[in-house]
């Protein structure tokens, strides 16, 4: 795993940490908005980064490495910490661990439990096979769904899949889906989710919830999975700003 930096030396640390099938820059509109008040770690996860042939590992290895780094670099302190997707995931378990102090955690879609054992293998082959197709048919797509969030997402697949390919994608959404948070530690728990996957993400938020009761609970009116960040980055960059400035 490798680790990109930006921002300013001494301002408040952001560690940002990107979900499955995008990199880093899934995140650079945000940094552009954000590097003039915070020092900023985007994470490279295995398996999704660019122009390097990574294997991606497990959750849990992804996290370790993460843990590593800060412990390394910043002492084992952040200020505040954004996860997306798999990279929410990533960043609860990094809480559960709790070998590094976080002030501020935001848990974007995070899937903090696991699937039913008789869905989890065909909805891994499922995405696979939606990755493949958007990595493959990236025209047709663009012309049946054209949205600048969907634009993003598909460069975003382009750029990355011929990296981890669909070993990345199966063992990933495998280490996501067959993984329950037992417990989380943290002072200020967020957790943020669209109204168009509420179906899906309301579910983990009140699992949190239970874990964690005194947790913070987003919901963003007709916003799909990771569309606030690519449509508004500006509004991720004010809500961070105001819960750690």
């Amino acid at each position: 795993m490798k680790f990109r930096r930006f921002g300013k030396e001494g301002a408040p640390t952001l560690l940002l940490i990107p979900g499955l099938g995008v990199s880093y820059e899934l995140f650079l509109p945000l940094i552009g908005l954000l590097e003039g008040k915070f020092r900023i770690i985007a994470a490279e996860v295995d398996g999704f980064t660019p122009g390097v042939q990574t294997r991606f590992t497990s959750v849990d290895d992804q996290a370790v490495q993460i843990i590593r780094h800060l412990k390394e670099e910043l002492g084992g302190h952040l200020d505040c910490a954004y996860g997306l997707s798999l990279g929410g995931k990533i960043l609860s378990r990094i809480l559960e661990r709790d070998e590094v102090k976080i002030d501020h955690a935001i848990l974007d879609a995070a899937p903090l439990l696991p699937l039913p054992g008789w869905l989890e293998a065909p909805l891994r082959h499922y995405q696979s096979l939606n990755v493949w197709t958007c990595y493959h048919w990236t025209g047709f797509w663009r012309r049946l769904f054209h949205s600048h969030y969907f634009d993003v997402l598909l460069d975003e697949c382009v750029k990355v899949y011929p990296y981890g390919g669909r070993r990345a994608v199966l063992d990933g959404y495998k280490s996501v889906y067959t993984n329950k948070l037992e417990a989380i530690s943290g002072a200020d728990i967020h957790f943020w989710y669209g109204s168009k996957e509420a179906f899906v993400a309301r579910p983990q938020a009140k699992h949190l919830l239970k874990l964690h009761p005194a947790a913070h609970i987003a919901v963003f009116p007709h916003m799909n999975h990771g569309q606030l960040l690519v449509d508004h980055p500006e509004e991720v960059a004010r809500r961070m700003e105001e819960i750690v400035l």
